[in-house]
């Protein structure tokens, strides 16, 4: 079932998310209905918030980016509890977007790895390391249970340029 996506201006989108258990109630049905809706929206990623729930969950899929580059092929992947550990390397400025802020995107300073620990759908416990895309998709959706936007981390020129095309989004003109 597809979802609807929150939009920027709704207070979840700003709410720290908290953990969940094996008996949260049709979790496999909500991770389904989150990787649907993610496609049906053409995104890469889906944070339980855009969807209205204040839970510590998040699927990424980059296959539909493997025709272009193969080494994103059989990237999917649930996260569930995630911890982030570990944020080193260079940092670098890469072009994001999100689901739930459309038409605007903006340069996003990040770093190039991370450590993440967290549970999959099957909640079994996994520690592993990310670097380029794979850690910048993990940390954007990671930011979004933490109560973070994009937005966030744009300069405040970049932010005064695209006020308006957010405050419309506050009022519902999208």
């Amino acid at each position: 079932m597809i979802l609807p996506i929150y939009l920027y201006g709704q207070p979840i989108l700003r709410k720290i998310a908290h953990d969940i258990d094996q008996d949260y109630p049709k979790l496999k049905e909500l991770i389904d209905n989150m990787f649907e809706t993610m496609y049906n929206a053409d995104g890469v990623g889906l944070a339980a918030p855009q969807i209205g729930l204040d839970i510590r969950l998040f699927v990424v899929d980059l296959e539909p980016l493997a025709e272009d580059e193969p080494k994103y092929n059989g990237f999917k992947k649930v996260f569930i509890n995630p911890q982030i550990i570990e944020q080193t390397g260079e940092i670098i400025s890469l072009q994001e977007g999100c689901l739930s802020i459309p038409g605007i995107n903006e340069n996003v300073l990040r770093e190039e790895t991370i450590r993440i620990k967290y549970l999959d759908e099957n909640f079994e416990e996994k520690d592993e390391v990310y670097s380029d895309f794979f850690a910048r998709c993990i940390q954007h959706e990671y930011d979004h249970i933490e109560g973070k936007l994009f937005i966030d981390k744009i300069s405040g020129i970049r932010k005064q340029l695209i006020k308006s095309k957010l405050n419309n989004m506050i009022k519902g003109r999208v």
